[in-house]
């Protein structure tokens, strides 16, 4: 990436605040990774784990806060808030009239014939729901001015709720933002305190539902995000950090504590990013043009799918939802995201069996406070992490770079104790149905994704990363009809690698209907020029006067669909002899998606998108792969085989001691400080030329 940390001696940092551990990454230039290490993560004050992991790997290399160049940071915090429901009280304003716009929602029950549905939780009950005398047209244009002598009225009845934070999301705001703007000016004006989110800069999009949901979210927030960014800041700044804090989003970019602590929406799913955004750079180093990304950490699993070096991406996502695995039943979100799939399927899930005699796994998770069981710090549990200590996959000698003291002997007994017991087994056989499980929920979870997706899993190349990508990758891989497996150096910190290599950038979408044939081109210019200088502002805060690059989208339908294909458009001001080669770029993906273009049809435009963001530096050459040579093994351990259920001796590999063409057949371990690789009797391990571990199906396994 180009940033303005990314000089040759530029000493940068990245954290990664997970739900079980905060990874740590100091690397020095543009790729030189000096230390890593992982620290449990500390609920009450993340902060404070954040800092530990900072100061350990300042201690391995001899060098102090007060020289970092460059601090990239992620957290699960916006995430776990939404999630668990630890936001604010909040109100919402909306037109007059349209008071029920969350009660309503899309107007269908997302289960239709279960009687017993459970509603999605919007966050905001009716009693809490306010309305203004106020009206935009679609076009922006003023129907009915803003009720001024309402607002102290509006504050009294808001008061009166306990409201934290507010929501407003008036009709048509994407179009003209005036009353949302007057609006929150006037409440600042006479509540200070109280914190605003207006859908116009959260999500100025047409569709009232969503864009309200977003705003809501946001403001729900808001305040917690706001008061853990400043106190996160002051932290390291009082260990002498003096350079500017950048905060990883969603949508795979950066962005300054400012701009996040505006919109802290954008930080859901923001340690995932990063992982993709790593597994993209080592598709591309690597020469891999299809790619499934496998982060596994200590509460889920990730899954991306990315084409010729680029993670799939979209316009929205579901936060909460009420049924796990049924679209419409979570909260809907429009923001730039990477797209992938996320299950509750990590290191500390817990295990147990039903009341139906079902071993079952997840995805309530253990994290790091109690923890599994092997930890000793209060869990009592089985979780997937002890399964991994019974079947010899994890070596307690070698975890956490023994700062994690184990106890397998409490796995055992847990696993014996809530599984063994009730289903006739004893601890090996135990752990071994836990792994089965939870490996084959993964591979499931890859191949829904890639269906709905309308691709194939098995062309592709996995690249595990995460604390338990390694250990699982070559079981979840056959599963899911993989052949090929990628580990990059430093896994099991894998996201928090990404942070380093993503772009300072910032996205905007904004709505303006047009049919294509009839486009008023210099209303949509003058739109697009709007869009680039706002976001250039933002870029600029983070990145400085470093090159930048706009990529420009359209999202484009047929005259009376319901939703859209993102289009690319050229990064330049648009004519009328742009109109032919966009009606062909959208009938060709369009065909792509549902085999046959409609012929006839006018082609509409209700949303068009920029993203300014910092130049990524340009991808060396793919090395050549070298000669494979024989390691010598010197150490095994015994593990229970994941192909045949026997005992079996594997060999037990640093990988530090592995030089590029070193083969090791399965089954083994390969550790290294923050994680294991587990390569399966039917895998065999090669290091290529630029570091990477490449596991590739290519031995029977029953020997």
């Amino acid at each position: 990436m180009t940033s303005p940390t990314a000089a040759h001696d530029a000493l940068r940092l990245a954290i990664d605040i997970g739900g079980t551990f905060t990874d740590t990454v100091l690397v020095s230039g543009e790729d030189t990774i000096l230390a890593s290490t992982k620290t449990l993560t500390t609920h009450q004050n993340p902060a404070d784990g954040a800092m530990e992991g900072a100061k350990r790997v300042m201690g391995q290399t001899g060098r102090s806060l007060a020289e970092v160049t460059g601090f990239i940071h992620g957290t699960t915090l916006a995430t776990n808030a939404l999630i668990e429901r630890r936001g604010a009280d909040v109100a919402t304003i909306c037109t007059e009239g349209f008071r029920d716009i969350l009660d309503i929602g899309y107007e269908r029950r997302y289960s239709q014939y279960d009687i017993n549905l459970e509603k999605p939780d919007l966050l905001v009950p009716r009693e809490r729901s306010f309305v203004i005398v106020e009206r935009m047209s679609s076009e922006g244009e003023v129907l009915i001015a803003l009720d001024e002598g309402a607002v102290d009225g509006l504050l009294t009845e808001i008061d009166a709720s306990g409201a934290g934070a507010v929501a407003i999301c008036l009709m048509h705001s994407y179009a003209n933002p005036a009353h949302e703007q007057h609006l929150r000016d006037l409440i600042a004006e006479k509540r200070p305190d109280l914190v605003v989110s207006i859908s116009s800069d959260v999500s100025p999009e047409a569709r009232e539902f969503d864009r309200l949901c977003t705003t809501v979210a946001n403001a729900y927030i808001q305040p917690l995000m706001e008061t853990y960014l400043a106190r996160f800041a002051d932290q390291f700044a009082a260990e002498g950090v003096s350079c500017p804090i950048l905060m990883m989003t969603a949508g795979g970019g950066m962005c300054t504590v400012e701009t996040a602590a505006r919109f802290p929406i954008r930080l859901v799913e923001s340690g995932p990013a990063g992982g993709a955004i790593l597994a993209a750079r080592i598709a591309a180093r690597a020469g891999l043009d299809e790619v499934l990304s496998f982060d596994v950490g200590g509460t889920t699993a990730k899954l991306c799918l990315i084409d010729n070096a680029r993670p799939q991406t979209s316009r929205s996502f579901e936060i909460a939802r009420a049924a796990r695995f049924i679209k419409g039943s979570g909260m809907p979100v429009r923001i730039p995201v990477i797209e992938m799939i996320e299950i509750g399927a990590g290191g500390g899930s817990i295990a147990g069996v039903d009341r139906l005699g079902r071993l079952t796994v997840g995805p309530k998770s253990a994290g790091s406070e109690p923890g599994p069981v092997a930890f000793m710090r209060g869990g009592t549990e089985p979780t997937v992490t002890d399964s991994d200590i019974t079947l010899g996959y994890i070596v307690p000698d070698t975890f956490a770079e023994g700062h994690i003291k184990l106890d397998p002997d409490g796995s055992k007994q847990a696993l014996s104790r809530v599984i063994g017991s009730v289903l006739g087994l004893d601890a090996v056989g135990s752990a071994d149905g836990v792994s089965r499980i939870v490996d084959e929920s993964m591979a499931s979870a890859g191949r829904m994704h890639a269906v709905e997706s309308g691709k194939d899993l098995g062309p592709r190349t996995m690249i595990a990363f995460g604390g338990n990508g390694p250990l699982h990758a070559s079981r979840v891989a056959r599963s899911a009809g993989v052949n090929r497996i990628v580990i990059p150096p430093n896994p099991g910190v894998g996201s928090a690698v990404g942070f380093l290599f993503a772009p300072v950038s910032f996205e905007i979408v904004r709505s303006k209907y047009s049919l294509l044939n009839s486009m008023d081109m210099d209303g949509v210019n003058g739109l697009f020029d709007a869009m680039i200088s706002e976001a250039k502002e933002v870029v600029v805060q983070g990145a400085g006067d470093a090159p930048t690059e706009v990529l420009r989208t359209a999202f484009m339908r047929y005259n009376g669909q319901g939703h859209e294909i993102e289009i690319s458009l050229p990064d330049r001001a648009l004519t009328v002899d742009d109109i032919a080669p966009l009606t062909a770029a959208f009938e060709e993906e369009y065909r792509k998606q549902f085999s046959r273009p409609v012929p006839g049809m006018e082609i509409e435009i209700l949303n068009w998108a920029v993203r300014v963001a910092t130049r990524d530096s340009d991808v060396p050459p793919v090395p050549a792969t070298p000669a494979q040579n024989p390691f010598t093994v010197t150490d095994t351990r015994p593990i229970t085989c994941d192909v045949d259920g026997q005992a079996k001796d594997a060999a037990f590999v640093a990988r530090a001691d592995m030089k590029p063409g070193d083969h090791v057949p399965g089954p083994a371990l390969i550790h290294e400080p923050q994680t294991t690789t587990l390569v399966s009797a039917d895998f065999s391990a090669h290091l290529d030329a630029i570091g990477n571990l490449v596991l590739i199906q290519d031995q029977k396994g029953d020997a």
